[in-house]
């Protein structure tokens, strides 16, 4: 992390999906546990490395004017806390406290094949820089409420992925 990023930041919003292709729900607080991730979220019990994503609003601002879409609502990315003010770590081995809840980052957030189905052109403008954000899986469960505080606690050197 450059010694200027700020690890300190807020959660403006948090999203979850019942089910697969399902459209993102947005909510003011939820619960989040080891076992499951976010709860009311599939995937956090399926995917114990991927129970939580984490967007940073900068990062999707960027992805999206270069798209050519700046008012693109957040939830087409479908992560599940969007954040504001704070460089997330780049590489697996990052650690972050949002509000009560503590996660590890187990990789970057690998633009997929539905960010083109959204707008033509966004898997490309997401995945510069780990625009498309971060997957996590849970240290330490507790609440999130729109609000708490963002930390970053652990941030290993960046990891650079190529698209196939």
């Amino acid at each position: 992390m450059p010694s200027s990023a700020k690890t300190t930041g807020h959660l403006i919003s948090i999203a979850r999906r019942a089910a697969r292709r399902q459209p993102m729900q947005e909510i003011q607080s939820g619960t989040v546990t080891v076992a499951a991730g976010l709860q009311g979220d599939h995937k956090g019990t399926k995917f114990p490395n991927r129970q939580i994503t984490v967007l940073a609003v900068e990062a999707w601002r960027e992805a999206a004017r270069d798209a050519g879409e700046p008012d693109l609502a957040w939830t087409v990315r479908r992560a599940n806390f969007l954040v504001e003010g704070v460089h997330l770590p780049r590489a697996a081995g990052g650690v972050l406290r949002i509000g009560e809840v503590l996660l590890e980052v187990t990789s970057q957030t690998v633009p997929c094949k539905r960010m083109d189905d959204a707008l033509t052109g966004l898997r490309k403008a997401l995945h510069p820089d780990w625009r498309g954000g971060i997957t996590c899986r849970v240290l330490e469960g507790g609440q999130v409420t729109l609000g708490d505080p963002v930390e970053v606690l652990v941030s290993p050197p960046q990891r650079v992925i190529r698209l196939p």
